[in-house]
């Protein structure tokens, strides 16, 4: 099964609450939640764990990725409640960091409290901060960016959360 697609075991199903109306920005929700129920689903057929801490590592990458790209956006458009919305994004990667260091440290994971940190703070965050910032004019779409350039940032987040080393390109 490759890792980054979606599993038959969903953890986190896209539901249409969850759209902007913005087809980028819906897009790459939707893949994360796609990454999230692969690793689920590998950890439900008790995969490799480092494939399973690798996978964990790639969603964590992904995710501050897109955090990144959509902080950039609104800092640039002096969005009125970027702290606010950028202290929930520090929320999620915290416990996607936490998750992992506790499945690194144990025998097994808490699928239950990752399906609980996860599906609350997607359900919550699109509803309410992703809602309102891409409501807004100027706030519809963040800046593109190269496919290299958004490979870097993932890889450098990565490799940030599981202590590897960066290698020279």
């Amino acid at each position: 099964m490759n890792p980054l697609e979606p599993g038959p075991m969903a953890l986190i199903e896209w539901r249409e609450e969850y759209c902007t109306g913005i087809r980028g920005v819906d897009f790459e929700h939707e893949a994360l939640i796609g990454q999230i129920n692969s690793v689920y689903a590998m950890i439900e057929q008790d995969s490799a764990r480092d494939l399973v801490i690798d996978s964990l590592g790639e969603i964590y990458g992904s995710i501050s990725a897109h955090f990144t790209l959509e902080e950039q956006m609104m800092r640039r458009r002096g969005y009125d409640r970027y702290a606010e919305h950028k202290a929930d994004h520090d929320r999620l990667l915290d416990e996607i960091r936490e998750i992992t260091e506790e499945y690194e440290a144990s025998v097994d994971l808490d699928k239950a409290a990752f399906q609980h940190k996860l599906t609350n703070w997607f359900q919550l965050h699109f509803k309410t901060h992703d809602a309102r910032l891409h409501g807004m004019a100027g706030m519809r779409e963040h800046d593109a960016v190269s496919q290299s350039t958004l490979k870097t940032l993932i890889r450098h987040a990565k490799n940030k959360l599981l202590r590897r080393p960066e290698q020279p390109r």
